[in-house]
């Protein structure tokens, strides 16, 4: 898939996600972006491989985000299945998001104290974002700023890195020297 494709359908995805949730819409967020990840798989030409980033990314934003939640640091208008968890549609954002991680963002492999960065400042800009079009409340927005810095300088590399060393599907080789 072309790497600004992939950007735009991220951006959809991301506004989708953050209007819908905002507007008591979060169904519409989720649907979309679910829909942008099935067609990043559909026309990956390493599905598992990119089932397994998908995968990993939303086990970190469950965690992180149900973490941000549970501590009173954010708040969520609309989507939140079980109390004290991240709603539904920021999970599916995480998702849509790890599609970027070998495209648009692939100049990031390699680049671990780049992606620190990356995630140090865009994490929190990103939520500050999607707070500015209600779809995220700060209940502490110093914990919550200082948390989100933390977790997204965090999570770049790891999901740089997953992306990275992710296994092949079996019938794939592996060259000479790739982790």
């Amino acid at each position: 898939m072309n790497k600004l494709i992939n950007f735009i359908l991220f951006q959809i995805g991301w506004f989708g996600c953050v209007l819908g949730g905002a507007h008591q819409f979060p169904w519409g967020g989720t649907v979309l972006s679910l829909g942008i990840v099935g067609f990043h798989l559909f026309r990956s030409d390493n599905t598992i491989r990119e089932l397994r980033v998908i995968a990993s990314a939303v086990f970190l934003g469950f965690v992180f985000d149900g973490f941000l939640v549970y501590m009173r640091f954010l708040d969520y208008p609309s989507g939140i299945l079980i109390s004290g968890t991240a709603p539904h549609w920021i999970l599916s954002m995480w998702a849509v998001f790890a599609t970027t991680l070998n495209l648009s963002l692939g100049w990031l492999q390699k680049r671990y104290i780049t992606a620190f960065i990356f995630g140090l400042f865009g994490g929190p800009a990103a939520y500050l974002g999607g707070s500015s079009m209600g779809g995220v409340i700060f209940l502490r927005e110093y914990e919550a700023l200082l948390s989100l810095a933390v977790i997204w300088a965090v999570s770049m590399p790891l999901l740089i890195w997953i992306s990275r060393v992710a296994e092949p599907d079996a019938g794939e080789k592996r060259v000479e020297g790739e982790i």
